[in-house]
């Protein structure tokens, strides 16, 4: 298959990850349980990445019932799965090229709402190809999760993903839009459908524990800028504020906010409060549709 301008060694980087992230989401899935910790998965999956020799491309993401996304245990946090629909995101990258992809486990007896997810982006993944429109391969991922009876994220999309950035363009809608954009081969992108059984958007609640550096600057306050010495290790990509070892991180974090030096990101959760299913991969377009580097998570791979 063609891979168009992708260099031959970004592409291989690229493959490398998504097969490091395969490896662990199917490894730390199935200890998703009633009565097992998260913050037990999220540092199993996170410490089975580095030990691989990868990156963290963001802090591993479990987010419960009506939680979509940028939720992370906090350092001390002893909550257990219960009854619950869980939604594991992880990302991965091997010298900054990334994979991103995440699986739907449920508790609570939806399993129609989970395939819902998983029908949308095994759909997505079909209609990916050169000169395809991105809100065609929304329209396909609508078309699923309706017909299964559920609605589709509609201010959640899928992104492009880049070397050390895990969010860029082209945005992939989850429905069908009028203005988008085509896809090229080369394109790295990683597609992500969200079902629900509520009206089908997402608001930001109050927790936050997955932050970014976005800018540099000087602060007064020590420990400030002992978390700054530590931003460096994480290649300006998002991280957890318990990765930090700073005594004192979380008002630390607050002094590095208000100085526009980083920016958190809040757990986001649907408007009703109703359940959402999730289901991930990262593929490569190519000639004759596309590659997906974390092929081996979703049923139907």
């Amino acid at each position: 298959m063609s891979i168009g301008e992708l260099d031959v060694d970004a592409v291989e980087s690229y493959r490398e990850a998504g097969a490091i992230l395969v490896e662990t989401m199917n490894e730390a899935r199935e200890m998703i349980e009633p009565d097992v910790s998260q913050l037990e998965v999220a540092e199993y999956a996170e410490d089975a990445i580095r030990e691989a020799g990868a990156g963290l491309a963001f802090p591993v993401n479990i987010s419960v019932d009506e939680a979509a996304s940028h939720a992370t245990p906090a350092r001390d946090d002893d909550t257990e799965f219960g009854d619950e629909m869980v939604c594991l995101d992880i990302g991965v990258h091997v010298d900054g090229y990334i994979a991103d992809a995440a699986v739907t486990v449920d508790y609570t007896g939806h399993d129609d709402m989970v395939a819902a997810a998983e029908d949308a982006l095994e759909a997505a993944v079909g209609a990916v190809g050169p000169g395809v429109e991105t809100g065609t391969v929304g329209a396909a991922i609508e078309n699923a999760i309706e017909g299964r009876g559920y609605t589709p994220i509609l201010n959640l999309t899928g992104h492009g993903v880049e070397r050390y950035d895990a969010h860029t363009g082209p945005s992939i809608p989850n429905r069908a839009v009028d203005r988008s954009v085509e896809l090229e081969v080369g394109d790295v992108i990683a597609i992500e459908p969200f079902a629900t059984d509520g009206r089908g958007k997402v608001g930001e609640g109050a927790t936050e524990e997955i932050y970014e550096q976005v800018g540099d600057g000087s602060v007064r306050d020590r420990r400030a800028r002992q978390v700054m010495d530590e931003l460096e290790a994480f290649d300006d990509l998002p991280f957890a504020a318990r990765w930090l070892d700073s005594s004192r991180a979380a008002m630390a974090l607050r002094t590095l906010k208000n100085a526009d030096i980083i920016k958190g990101y809040p757990v986001l959760k649907e408007a009703d409060g109703q359940l959402i299913s999730q289901a991930e991969h990262t593929m490569i377009v190519t000639e004759d549709g596309c590659e997906v580097t974390t092929a081996g998570i979703h049923d139907f791979d």
